[in-house]
C-alpha cells in the first residue's frame, strides 16, 4: 500500500476515535455512491453528519481542510441524500472535516463543524 494511503487509512482510524469521544455515533464507514465516497457517515445531537477526513504529513502546503474542493463537496451532497433516502433517515444533514496532521512531531487534530454550505 502506498505511503499516502496507509496515513489515510490511520487519519480515518484516528478520526473515528475523536468523533467517538466528542458524542458522535458512527453509522458508517467509506460509504460510496456513484462517484462519491463518504468517509464516515454518523449521528450527533439528532443530526446526520456527512464527515470528510484529510490526513496530511505536513501543513506546509495548506492546512487538510483547504483540499476539500466545490466538485467533491457536490458528490458528498448527493452521496449524503442517497443514504439518507435509503436509510429512511428524516433528520437535518450537516458537513464536518476532521481535519488531521500527522508526523514525527505528533498529531493534531481539529473538527470543524458545519464544514460548508451546500444548495
Amino acid at each position: 500500500m502506498a505511503g499516502h494511503n496507509e496515513l489515510g487509512k490511520k487519519g480515518e482510524g484516528l478520526a473515528i476515535a475523536f468523533l467517538k469521544e466528542n458524542g458522535y455515533k458512527i453509522l458508517e464507514k467509506n460509504y460510496r455512491f456513484q462517484k462519491a465516497e463518504v468517509d464516515i457517515i454518523a449521528f450527533k445531537d439528532e443530526i446526520l453528519v456527512g464527515v470528510e477526513v484529510k490526513t496530511r504529513s505536513t501543513a506546509h502546503f495548506g492546512n487538510p481542510q483547504e483540499f476539500v474542493k466545490s466538485g467533491q463537496i457536490q458528490r458528498l451532497v448527493l452521496a449524503m441524500n442517497h443514504y439518507a433516502e435509503v436509510k429512511n433517515i428524516d433528520a437535518e444533514i450537516r458537513f464536518d472535516i476532521v481535519a488531521i496532521v500527522k508526523n514525527a512531531s505528533g498529531t493534531k487534530i481539529e473538527l470543524i463543524e458545519d464544514a460548508f454550505f451546500y444548495f
